[in-house]
């Protein structure tokens, strides 16, 4: 079996409600983050994926994603691991885009970075683990993370520079899978929230 990595966005906080850049600040889940973990578990536990036996799971160590992963029913499988942690956003944590594009017009982080925070070079590298660990046998994982962890995570996992990852778009409490098609790696789902619709 080709492994597939299932990567799952933490559930909404009042920074990603308010498109606060949410680095290392650790950030509560809103009610409603809570309630789309238990969606997102319930989803996992239901065909196709019945509970993901055999998965290797992992999440950050941040408690939006530790705790959403928990409501999924995932958390006494999961080991935290502080690769999976977002950006750190340096100056610019808590700052909303209009924000930022204030200050610096034309900004773009995936191209420009972020001053006193991770560096591009550094969060290609953290991506590039995930996606090493990932591959490295013949079973799926499952990761509970950040939004911009895990689309650096998946433009790294198609072999592409992190800005594409500028081209993915992640909600919080989505679903995305990435595999393989003809032998190459492939986006199988991507932002997924079917779970939270009756």
């Amino acid at each position: 079996m080709a492994p597939r990595i299932l990567l799952a966005r933490h559930g909404q906080t009042q920074w990603s409600l308010s498109g606060k850049h949410t680095g290392r600040t650790d950030v509560p889940l809103l009610e409603e983050g809570r309630r789309g973990a238990k969606l997102l578990g319930e989803r996992l536990h239901r065909a196709p994926y019945d509970g993901l036996s055999g998965v290797e799971v992992r999440t950050s160590p941040l408690s939006r994603a530790l705790e959403t992963c928990e409501l999924a029913g995932f958390g006494d499988r999961a080991q935290t691991w502080d690769t999976l942690m977002e950006w750190d956003y340096g100056a610019y944590e808590g700052m909303t885009p209009a924000e930022i594009q204030a200050a610096r017009p034309g900004w773009l982080i995936w191209r420009d970075g972020v001053p006193g925070g991770e560096t591009l070079a550094g969060m290609t590298a953290r991506a590039d683990e995930v996606v090493a660990w990932a591959r490295s046998a013949d079973r799926d994982v499952l990761v509970f993370a950040h939004g911009h962890i895990l689309r650096s995570i998946g433009a790294r996992w198609l072999g592409l520079p992190l800005d594409f990852a500028a081209r993915i778009r992640l909600n919080p409490t989505s679903l995305s899978v990435l595999g393989w098609a003809y032998g190459e790696p492939a986006i199988e789902s991507w932002n997924d929230q079917g779970h939270l619709t009756p």
